[in-house]
C-alpha cells in the first residue's frame, strides 16, 4: 500500500493531475504507457471533467514536447470556416481570402494537435482528418498541392461517438482509427474522494494569485461538498471555490457558506439532488431540512432577479443592492453551533402535501409560528433550530405580526 500511494503520488505530481481514486489512478498509468509514443489518442469525458490537462500532459511528455501544442475547439469553429482554419487556405480560394493561410495543422508541425469535440465536426471534414492521421497530408482549401506534416492527433468528446456513429453523424473509420486508445476522464461524481484535494488546491492558487488570508474548510464543508453532485464537473467546483475564496476572504468557510452558494447555483429541480440529507436523521428532522432549503432557495432566487451581478456569480455579497435584501435573511449557524440546535427538539414540522398553494413567506411564517410554539417561545431555541440568525428571528416576528397566545 505505501509502494501504491508513493506511486501515485509520483504520477500525479509528474502529469500535473490530481487526485488519488480509482479512477484517476488508472488514467494516470495509461497517459504514462502512451505518452512518449506517436499514437493518436481518444479522450472521453464530459464536459468539464479535464480532458484538456490530459491531453497537454501527454504532449508535455512526448517526445514532441519541444514542438508546438496546438488546442483547437471544433465545437466552437463554423461549418462554413472549419476547413480554412484546420488547414487553412490560398490567396483567392474564397470571397475574402486575401493572402495564403496557415492552418491549425502546418502551425502544429512536429508537435501535437489537440481537437477538442471532435464530435462537431462535419463528415466533409471528418474526411480530411482521417487522410491525415493515415497519410499525415491535407489539402489546403483553394490548392492543388498537398501538405505533408509530422503531427500527433489527440482528440477528445463529451459525445458518445460510437451512438453518433450509429446515427450516422460520424464516420465509423475515423472513429476506430482515433479510439485504439482510448482515455476515459471520470466525472467528478465518480471521483468523490478527490473533491478535498481538488478543493484545497483551487483555493490556495486562488488565494496566492490574489494575495488573499485562506484559513481552510471546516471538515463538515468537505462534506458537504463531497455530497454534491458539481454536474459542471472540476470546472464547477473551481469557479465555485474561487467565488467563495475571494468573496469570503478571511475566515474558515463552513457548512453554512457551502449551503448558501449551493442554493445560489441551484434551480428548483436541482436541488434535491444537490443537497445531502444527512442518513442519520430522523424522518421529520430531514422533511424539516429539505422544507427549509426550499424556502431559501426560493428566496435566493428571488434576490438574483432583481440584480445583474457583476462577475456572473449568483453570491450574496457582490453588489450593495442585494446585502440588505438578501444577507440578513439568509444567515444561518456556524459548523460548531448547529449542534445545538439539533440537541433541542425539532419544530412542528409542515406537512408537505400543504405546501403546493402557499407563497414562500407564507411557508416561512408558519414554520417561525410552530417553531415558537415548539420551544414555548423561546426565540434563541427556535434561532437555533432554525438556523436563523437571532436578530433576524425579531425582525421575522414583527414583520409577519406573530403574537405569542395567552
Amino acid at each position: 500500500m505505501y509502494f501504491e500511494n508513493n506511486r501515485n503520488d509520483a504520477l500525479q505530481n509528474k502529469f500535473g493531475i490530481l487526485g488519488k481514486s480509482a479512477g484517476v489512478q488508472a488514467m494516470l498509468e495509461t497517459i504514462e504507457q502512451v505518452a512518449p509514443t506517436d499514437i493518436s489518442v481518444l479522450i472521453a469525458g464530459e464536459s468539464g471533467s479535464g480532458k484538456e490537462l490530459v491531453a497537454a500532459a501527454l504532449h508535455k511528455h512526448s517526445k514532441r514536447s519541444h514542438k508546438p501544442f496546438i488546442i483547437v475547439n471544433c465545437g466552437a469553429i463554423p461549418a462554413g470556416i472549419i476547413e480554412s482554419e484546420l488547414f487553412g487556405h490560398k490567396k483567392g480560394s474564397f470571397t475574402g481570402a486575401q493572402i495564403d493561410r496557415k492552418g491549425y495543422f502546418q502551425s502544429a508541425d512536429g508537435g501535437t494537435i489537440f481537437l477538442d469535440e471532435i464530435g462537431e465536426t462535419p463528415l466533409g471534414t471528418q474526411v480530411k482528418l482521417l487522410r491525415v492521421l493515415e497519410q499525415g497530408e491535407f489539402l489546403p482549401v483553394g490548392s492543388s498541392k498537398s501538405m505533408r506534416v509530422d503531427v500527433r492527433i489527440v482528440a477528445a468528446s463529451n459525445r458518445n461517438l460510437e451512438k453518433e456513429v450509429d446515427a450516422g453523424t460520424f464516420r465509423k473509420d475515423l472513429y476506430y482509427r482515433l479510439k485504439a486508445i482510448t482515455i476515459t476522464v471520470p466525472s467528478l461524481r465518480n471521483r468523490r474522494e478527490d473533491i478535498a484535494i481538488l478543493a484545497n488546491k483551487f483555493a490556495s492558487d486562488c488565494a496566492i494569485r490574489n494575495q488573499i488570508l485562506f484559513k481552510g474548510f471546516s471538515e463538515g464543508a468537505y462534506k458537504v461538498m463531497s455530497q454534491n453532485r458539481w454536474p459542471g464537473n472540476i470546472r464547477e467546483l473551481k469557479n465555485f471555490i474561487e467565488s467563495m475564496v475571494i468573496l469570503e476572504k478571511g475566515g474558515v468557510i463552513k457548512t453554512d457558506v457551502i449551503y448558501r452558494y449551493l442554493n445560489a447555483e441551484s434551480t428548483p429541480t436541482e436541488l434535491n439532488p444537490l443537497l445531502p440529507v444527512k442518513l442519520d436523521k430522523n424522518v421529520d428532522q430531514a422533511e424539516r431540512e429539505l422544507i427549509l432549503q426550499q424556502l431559501f432557495m426560493l428566496r435566493r432566487e428571488i434576490a438574483e432577479m432583481k440584480e445583474i451581478m457583476a462577475r456572473g456569480l449568483a453570491t450574496p455579497r457582490g453588489s450593495e443592492a442585494s446585502a440588505d435584501e438578501y444577507n440578513p435573511d439568509l444567515e444561518v449557524l456556524p459548523d460548531d453551533h448547529v449542534h445545538e440546535a439539533h440537541a433541542e427538539e425539532s419544530p412542528a414540522i409542515l406537512n408537505p402535501q400543504m405546501l403546493g398553494n402557499l407563497t414562500a413567506a407564507q411557508v416561512e411564517k408558519e414554520l417561525i409560528l410552530r417553531s415558537l410554539e415548539r420551544f414555548n417561545y423561546n426565540k434563541r431555541k427556535t434561532a437555533l433550530a432554525l438556523q436563523m440568525a437571532e436578530r433576524t428571528l425579531y425582525r421575522k416576528i414583527k414583520d409577519y405580526g406573530i403574537a405569542k397566545e395567552n
